[in-house]
This record gives C-alpha cells, sequence and structure tokens, in this order.
C-alpha cells in the first residue's frame, strides 16, 4: 500500500506512496495507525492539502481536539491553530518565532493532547526545525535507581501562554493552567513506559524541595535529549507530519523572524495519563 522508511533508530518513519488530499480504504487506515504506534512520527512529504483534507487525514488517528490556549477567544468549530509569525484567515498566529524547549502538547491539563498534527505551508529558509524524542528509549535509558524512583513520582507541570512562550523560567504564575501527572506513564495502547518529565513544562517534584527537584528534573529531561533519542525534522512545504503526544517530546530550533514560517495544526483529543506504579 505505501512505504515506511525509518528516519532515526527510536522515533520517527517517512510515508511514501499516499495522496492524504483523497479518501484512503481501511486497509490503508489501518496501516497507517499500526505504523504510527511503530515509529511515533510520521511524515508526508509533496502533499497538497486543504484544510478539510487535512481535517479528514487526523480523525484517522483519533477525534479532534479543538485549540484550548487562550479560552473564549476561539470558535469551538474550528479545529485549526495557526503555528506562525503572521496573521491567517484572521487568526493570529501561535508561537511565533524563536526556539522552544523540549515539551508534551497540554500535559499542563488532566487530559493532554493523543496526538497532533501539522501541515507546513510556508517554511523559512534556514532554522524553524521541530525535534522529535522518544520518551520510551529516555525511560528506558535511565539508570535502575532513578527510574524506580521516577515511576513513583508526581510532578506539577504548568504553562503561561504570553509570558512562557518560549522559555520556562522559576516564576509561580497564579492563572496558569496546571496539573499534577506521574513523571511516567504508561501508553494505553502499547502498554510500554514513557518519561513524561519535559523541561519546559515540569515545574516541580511533588513533596521535594526546589533544589532537589530542579536537580532530579534536569537528570531526567537530559535523558530525553540525547542525541541517539531524536529525530529533527527539516521542514519543506507541503510536509505534512502526525507525532504520538503520549511518548514523545518536541522542540523546535530558532529562526529568522524576518522570514515567514506558518504550519497548519490540529490536535487529537487526550486521556488522562496513566501511571506507571498506582498510588
Amino acid at each position: 500500500m505505501f512505504e515506511v522508511i525509518p528516519l532515526s533508530a527510536h522515533v520517527g518513519a517517512e510515508i511514501r506512496g499516499v495522496d492524504f488530499s483523497r479518501e484512503v480504504d481501511a486497509e490503508t487506515r489501518d496501516a497507517l495507525y499500526a505504523a504510527w504506534l511503530k515509529h511515533l512520527v510520521l511524515v508526508v512529504r509533496g502533499q497538497n492539502l486543504t484544510a478539510d483534507d487535512q481535517r479528514r487525514f487526523t480523525t484517522m488517528f483519533g477525534e479532534i481536539q479543538p485549540p484550548r490556549s487562550r479560552p473564549g477567544q476561539r470558535d469551538p468549530n474550528n479545529p485549526v491553530m495557526w503555528i506562525a509569525n503572521a496573521t491567517i484567515d484572521g487568526q493570529r498566529g501561535e508561537l511565533p518565532e524563536g526556539d522552544m524547549q523540549f515539551h508534551a502538547d497540554q500535559c499542563y491539563y488532566e487530559n493532554p493532547a493523543k496526538g497532533a498534527v501539522l501541515y507546513g505551508i510556508e517554511i523559512p529558509s534556514k532554522g524553524g526545525n521541530t525535534l522529535f524524542s522518544s520518551t520510551y528509549a529516555a525511560h528506558d535509558s535511565l539508570p535502575a535507581a532513578l527510574r524506580q524512583r521516577a515511576e513513583r513520582m508526581q510532578v506539577l507541570f504548568l504553562y503561561d501562554y504570553e509570558k512562557n512562550a518560549n522559555r520556562k523560567a522559576p516564576t509561580d504564575w497564579a492563572d496558569a493552567p496546571r496539573y499534577i501527572h506521574p513523571a511516567v506513564i504508561v501508553h494505553p495502547e502499547t502498554g510500554r513506559r514513557c518519561l513524561l518529565v519535559n523541561r519546559l513544562m515540569a515545574d516541580s517534584v511533588v513533596g521535594l524541595p526546589r533544589a532537589e527537584s530542579d536537580a532530579i528534573i534536569e537528570e531526567l529531561c537530559l535523558a530525553s535529549e540525547k542525541p541517539e533519542h531524536i529525530y529533527e525534522h527539516v521542514w519543506r512545504p507541503g510536509d505534512l507530519l502526525i507525532w504520538d503526544n503520549r511518548c514523545t517530546l518536541h522542540a523546535r530550533t530558532d529562526f529568522d523572524p524576518a522570514e515567514r514560517r506558518v504550519l497548519r495544526r490540529m490536535a487529537i483529543r487526550g486521556q488522562r495519563p496513566i501511571p506507571a506504579v498506582a498510588a
């Protein structure tokens, strides 16, 4: 039906031989979903997609989650978030410029996203790449003692859209969305353990003094950021990309803000993470 070409040892595969401007059959949908679970990130080059085409593709992987940032300022029936340094169709682009540290989307809510789909429309000549890390590999690479400790930790995740667009800082924002999740979770479909801790949104380990909490979060983040656990995607116009937010982290490299970067995003509704160790 199509080719699957792995892009790195732990995460990422390119799909060749499918045109997603057309509806695909059930057998192809099932095979794509299986490839997604296996490779965590799927990349399809050279697509020419409308928003409706992207919506159809996204629903093959789950129910669409309307954007949840900036409550009350969005049409709940519009699934599109523009990741852009421009205004598109009257909608101001989100995360317009700069690099971003590794994170999992919406982990500061009770139900983080299951995954997300990005479609590249305008791409800068250099930079603005997206890095994906396997949190399966990060978990499995931890020393046994640290892994056992992490599996029993609870972490406060928080994020402020205005003040914290690019860099996490040790500030207590009263209005920032926040939620406590296990540091290690179990993927609901594969049963494998994943490290949810990430540099941008993991604020602190519940019950630990700040200095000790910061030290262990740093150690866990470094496990996710090992080069061997990462696939770096260099965007081209027409790229369609989907990632499994339950077992990956992603980050962005810097780029020249004078150049336009426009990607159309749709998210997939998720569920509350499953703890690796029952409370």
